[in-house]
């Protein structure tokens, strides 16, 4: 059954066309960067990453920055999960990668001009919060040594939190060292999707939290939720979103679980047979972005929503809402410059990456060496597919004539081969072409990768070797 859905407030539309989600619903690129990390080599090296940097200082006014530290360290196991993580209840490995980190901290705070402000400030995982408030505060303390932090109101400082190992008091600490924005994982308050992915968190520990956060002055609060997890049905995960609908976050980012168990070994605990249908999925997902409408969030894209005085939200409305690799972003105007393992940045125009293990990590640090171990400089073409990309994904719109005008392209002459296969999209009712626009339409709005993946020139090269996941 089609579904038209409206978001009065926000002046968008919403259709969930289940026959259409099912025909388009391949595997494909995220797109928190073009060209993706499939393409990242070894071949960039450090002296690239320095001239990068040359540039970015260069430029006049030069951009102020984004900072983002991984904090690798779980203390359990999350069955479902595909970041980069160490699993450990030894907190002291926490005090050896503290000591490389603030040796990066150092390194690459002496590449930027220090009149550089760090208006964005993120701690991602892993766990952020498997480190104590003291530690956080040396981290903080190690970071204005090298960078200049924003202070004012503008500034957004944020950390990933796990609502299992924190409490009011740690809250309350996170505040006191300058973080304003939250976000807590939830994935599903249902007991047996608890068991079954081997994350068991209290509903009211986790409510409780929310309450906290808004009480002490948090600015935003982000919750993420997971469907197609095991024993997920129709009717649990229904009971989970109104009960988070409740508890009124500022957004809620509800992502797909990709299965992918040769790809992520963790994943080879969780019982396929205990997943969800493809058309049971689909039904969670379509009851999950009604309900969502109807509590008044808007659909910011992919998978997040917000509430319409939501900062994403209004950065939409202006024309200065961004996607990076922690998603979507108000800050398109920093370079990000990305510490401790794994960590991506992105300098000028190119992208760089931190070596993935602990072992090389510190190795390459205790020699006095950038930790990168591959990157990528974007080429012409590059840029202008990343602009397109970036326009379909941020706002479901690209403008021709601006694009011509900032690249010197004829847009229909230099895209006549994608052009092509748009008419296909546009005839199923996901797009609408004029001489001057790509607009995606009500139906496509769930599939903005699937319009993506048409300007994408690496993908067919990529798909024989990476396995991406799917649209839904």
């Amino acid at each position: 059954m089609v579904t038209d859905l409206n978001a009065s407030k926000a002046g968008l539309r919403l259709t969930f066309d289940p026959s259409l989600i099912k025909r388009y619903d391949k595997a494909g690129p995220r797109y928190t960067s073009y060209p993706t990390a499939v393409q990242f080599t070894e071949a960039f090296s450090c002296e690239d990453y320095l001239r990068a940097v040359e540039r970015s200082n260069r430029e006049s006014p030069p951009k102020p920055l984004s900072l983002y530290f991984h904090i690798p360290f779980c203390a359990t196991l999350c069955f479902y999960c595909a970041c980069n993580k160490v699993i450990t209840k030894r907190k002291e490995k926490a005090l050896e990668y503290l000591d490389r980190l603030y040796r990066e901290i150092e390194m690459q705070g002496a590449l930027f001009d220090r009149q550089r402000q760090v208006e964005q400030l993120h701690l991602g995982g892993g766990t952020p919060t498997f480190l104590s408030p003291p530690q956080l505060e040396a981290l903080l303390h190690q970071v204005r040594r090298h960078f200049s932090l924003r202070q004012d109101d503008r500034r957004d400082f944020s950390i990933e939190v796990d609502p299992r190992t924190v409490d009011t008091g740690y809250l309350q600490a996170l505040w006191d060292l300058g973080f304003n924005r939250i976000s807590l994982g939830v994935q599903d308050f249902d007991p047996h999707v608890q068991k079954a992915v081997h994350r068991i968190q209290s509903q009211q520990a986790t409510l409780g939290l929310i309450e906290a956060a808004r009480r002490i002055g948090f600015r935003s609060i982000n919750t993420d939720l997971i469907y197609g997890l095991p024993l997920q049905t129709l009717q649990s995960f229904s009971i989970t979103l109104d009960t988070l609908i409740e508890a009124a976050p500022n957004r809620i980012s509800l992502f797909n679980y990709a299965h992918l168990p040769d790809r992520f070994p963790p994943q080879q605990r969780i019982k396929a047979e205990e997943l969800p249908s493809p058309d049971e999925k689909l039904a969670i997902l379509q009851r999950s972005v009604e309900k969502l409408n109807a509590a008044g969030y808007v659909y910011i894209g992919m998978d997040h929503f917000a509430r319409p005085e939501d900062e994403l939200n209004r950065a939409r409305q202006e024309g200065t809402l961004y996607r990076n690799f922690q998603g979507y972003s108000t800050h398109a105007n920093c370079d990000l410059v990305g510490m401790g393992v794994t960590a991506i940045g992105q300098v000028s125009d190119c992208y760089v990456q931190n070596h993935r293990t602990l072992e090389n990590y510190y190795a390459a640090l205790d020699e006095g060496k950038p930790a990168l171990l591959k990157g990528y400089a974007l080429s012409l073409d590059d840029k202008i597919r990343r602009r397109v990309i970036e326009n379909i994904m941020c706002y479901g719109r690209i403008d021709f004539p601006a694009i011509e005008a900032s690249f010197d392209i004829d847009f229909h002459e230099y895209f006549s081969p994608e052009v092509e296969q748009l008419r296909i999209m546009e005839a199923d009712g996901l797009i609408e072409l004029s001489s001057r626009a790509l607009q995606v339409r009500p139906a496509g709005r769930l599939l903005l990768r699937n319009v993506c993946m048409v300007f994408d020139r690496y993908l067919p090269q990529a798909q024989k070797t990476s396995r991406f996941s799917r649209v839904i």
